[in-house]
């Protein structure tokens, strides 16, 4: 299959790219690198990439951005990184990519362990995964015969602890190799409508 891996450069997007290179082409974005170049935040970009690729069977998020903050101190600013970034980011490459893809292609977006296991300073984050879960099982059931659409909601990556720790206290880090086997899953089963949790 040929793969759109969107991400590609980031921990879980390495990850998931170890996983698929073997066995499918894989064409690689993200912002500034990989074999295409694409800003999730802008739709002609989004388009762009899809001119310049061509069809593809299968097309993979691994990317989005939120704010972390005391929620005394968010606001509507901080909260819409998280809605541009990785909701409607990731929302758009579906409403775009969906006139590219070739006929039985499936997407698979990115969500994470704070939809149902929040933590503080994460409501932004809770949010917008909560969100992309409910897009995705209710575009699965109207998408054209044929399509699929999938998310993965790993736990917080063990390589990106180093960061993250401290706001993942008592969370068993998931290593991105084996997170990446959600995708694998997504990508090369025939599941739609599904939320593959990796904890």
């Amino acid at each position: 299959m040929k793969v759109l891996l969107i991400g590609a450069s980031g921990i879980i997007g390495k990850g998931v790219d170890a996983e698929l290179s073997p066995r499918h082409e894989i064409i690689r974005a993200s912002r500034t690198s990989g074999d295409v170049n694409v800003d999730l935040k802008d739709i002609a970009s989004i388009r762009a990439m899809f001119e310049k690729i061509g069809p593809v069977d299968a097309v993979v998020s691994t990317t989005g951005k939120v704010h972390f903050g005391d929620f005394a101190e968010m606001d509507e600013e901080k909260y819409r990184i998280g809605i541009d970034d990785k909701l409607f980011g990731q929302i758009n490459l579906v409403l775009i990519g969906r006139e590219y893809v070739s006929d039985r292609a499936s997407f698979t977006l990115t969500t994470g362990i704070l939809a149902k296991d929040p933590i503080q300073y994460g409501s932004s984050a809770s949010m917008v995964n909560g969100a992309i879960e409910g897009f995705v099982k209710s575009a699965a059931i109207e998408m054209k015969p044929g399509l699929r659409i999938n998310a993965v909601s790993p736990g917080v990556i063990t390589e990106a602890m180093e960061g993250y720790a401290p706001y993942f206290r008592g969370h068993d880090p998931v290593p991105a190799a084996r997170a990446a086997l959600g995708y694998a899953k997504s990508v090369e089963g025939l599941q739609t409508g599904q939320v593959f949790e990796i904890f």
